[in-house]
């Protein structure tokens, strides 16, 4: 069964950041592979609207077979809302926690990103659970794409 891992707008960033290309290039490679299934939201295409042309460019040359679309509603406005009530992160990053919450509702495998700040953090991943274990959700599996490469080779 293919790994569904919820790439936020930062990862697509990657690919043309000198920093974190190489390791964003081997993930990328896995999906047209077919052994990972991107899934993003509809808010990553909003963001990727005001994103560089070369990204969003790339965007649309990543195969649609390994794709996976996710819309942003009520369930995931609330309980992105509950992170943000809980002061897991102040009220500028709501874009954040709803990827995280998006990614929690779908169940998906992983949640990477390169947003060290707000979204791969320890103890931002720490609040991130335990509101989704309070809310009766699952635990969110967060990393960089550093991570997965280094861990999945």
């Amino acid at each position: 069964m293919k790994q569904r891992f919820y790439f936020d707008t930062s990862v697509f960033g990657g690919v043309y950041d000198a920093e974190f290309e190489e390791a964003t290039l081997q993930l990328f490679e896995r999906v047209k592979l077919g052994g990972v299934v991107c899934v993003y939201s509809d808010l990553t295409e909003s963001e990727l609207v005001r994103a560089p042309e070369n990204v969003r460019e790339y965007f649309k040359t990543l195969p649609s077979d390994n794709m996976e679309r996710i819309t942003i509603d009520d369930e995931i406005i609330e309980l992105a809302s509950k992170y943000l009530e809980e002061k897991v992160v102040g009220q500028t990053s709501f874009d954040d926690c709803l990827h995280i919450a998006a990614a929690t509702i779908n169940k998906v495998d992983m949640l990477v990103s390169w947003n060290f700040k707000h979204i791969v953090n320890v103890y931002r991943i720490r609040g991130y659970n335990s509101i989704n274990l309070k809310m009766n959700y699952i635990s969110l599996e967060i990393r960089s794409p550093k991570e997965i490469i280094e861990y999945g080779d």
